[in-house]
């Protein structure tokens, strides 16, 4: 039966990959892209020539008037009978910057805006539309660990603070600098597991939520916003980690992202899937009473763009 399915993140990396094996798994589906500039539109139209139906909103994660304004353009369009019912909603899209001093549109920091709160308001302003086993994905990371089994050392671990710190720029030392940078993707990627566990407890039960972990994929679009040498490093070293078990290949990250999406991997709602299964998240990501302030703040830090 026809259904919506809404992702961000789409436009390149594994999530391209994602985009077009989730068609193919489920080709009465409308594909909506949120996506920034003209890349959206590009795609639509490409994978339009292929003969999948899919629709492009241009959408900003850095400015959450953004979007709140795409999610109401889909609900208005699936008031009207445009889009069909709406059953899956993939946030696929992150950023990583090389410091902490980052500013959103919106005065965030940027790190936490798009990986956090942009998740957040899309969410919020789509929650009452979604049909029966509908599923939700949000896109992990292993960095949340912050250890050397998980991380290999190339990513410093989270550092938790009270969230209305984590919101703001200059919330770890030396805020300047790319270690800087790394502890805010980290704890925002903690962060949004700790989300995940409260969407699961609060929202509408027609849909579930998981969060997927990639693993290490080099060359996606993450680092666009990191520095010339963080770049060139990622187009042209880390690839070759791919020949060992420390990396995944973006065909690979983004068969296994459909996968979870079209439920061909069996989770939980509120779960964590490393890759292929669903698997325990870090001790730390399991805090209800932080969950539940963190809950609170983003609430209340996204309250002009949710109600």
């Amino acid at each position: 039966m026809s259904h919506t399915i809404i992702t961000t993140g789409a436009t390149r990396g594994f999530g391209r990959v994602a985009a077009e094996r989730v068609l193919d798994g489920s080709p009465e589906a409308h594909l909506v892209l949120l996506a920034r500039g003209t890349a959206g539109a590009e795609l639509a139209s490409d994978l339009s020539r292929k003969g999948y139906s899919v629709t492009s909103i241009p959408t900003d994660l850095l400015a959450l008037g953004s979007v709140r304004d795409a999610a109401d353009e889909v609900a208005a369009r699936l008031d009207s009978g445009e889009l069909p019912r709406l059953r899956k909603l993939v946030g696929n899209a992150g950023a990583l910057f090389t410091n902490d001093m980052t500013q959103s549109r919106d005065g965030f920091e940027a790190t936490f805006a798009v990986n956090v709160l942009a998740k957040h308001v899309l969410i919020r302003r789509l929650q009452d539309r979604f049909e029966a086993a509908s599923r939700m994905l949000i896109t992990v990371s292993d960095a949340h660990f912050g250890d050397f089994r998980h991380n290999k050392g190339m990513m410093p671990g989270p550092s938790w603070t009270d969230p209305t710190e984590l919101a703001r720029i200059s919330a770890f030392p030396r805020p300047e600098s790319v270690t800087a940078g790394g502890i805010a993707y980290a704890t925002s990627k903690l962060a949004a597991i700790h989300l995940i566990h409260e969407y699961a407890r609060r929202l509408p039960s027609e849909a579930d939520i998981v969060g997927y972990n990639p693993g290490f994929v080099p060359g996606t679009g993450l680092t666009r916003e990191a520095g010339a040498l963080v770049r060139l490093a990622m187009r042209t070293i880390m690839p070759l980690t791919t020949l060992t078990p420390l990396a995944s290949t973006q065909q690979e990250a983004g068969r296994r992202l459909a996968d979870v999406v079209l439920g061909l991997t069996p989770a939980q709602s509120g779960s964590y899937v490393d890759r292929t299964s669903e698997v325990p998240s870090s001790a730390q990501s399991y805090n209800p009473d932080r969950e539940r302030r963190l809950w609170t703040v983003v609430e209340d830090l996204t309250r002009p763009f949710t109600s």
